[in-house]
């Protein structure tokens, strides 16, 4: 059996009429205003994205290296007050009556 080609199906608008009209509008002044702006908002957000991913990572290791054993080290400080309250009351507190 011979192997059949594929046919490609062309979908076109036979109309000129329409084309000019399409190729007329993408070629119009406010088109290409419309694009001009959406490529330097694009940029913009791109460079902007950019620099606040990297301000969050210098917040991050920051916070990660200086706040976070400061906290774990006043946790266990008041767990030190509290336990010595607790053997204070145990061992030298006021007699109830």
């Amino acid at each position: 059996m011979a192997s059949q080609g594929r046919k490609r199906v062309s979908v076109r608008n036979s109309s000129k009429e329409e084309q000019g009209v399409l190729a007329r509008l993408s070629e119009s002044a406010i088109v290409q205003k419309t694009k001009s702006l959406m490529n330097d908002g694009s940029y913009v957000t791109k460079k902007l994205m950019k620099s606040t991913g990297k301000a969050v990572w210098i917040f991050g290791t920051s916070f990660l290296i200086l706040a976070v054993p400061l906290i774990i080290e006043m946790e266990r400080e008041q767990q030190v007050i509290e336990f010595e309250s607790q053997q204070a009351n145990i061992l030298g507190g006021p007699v109830a009556q």
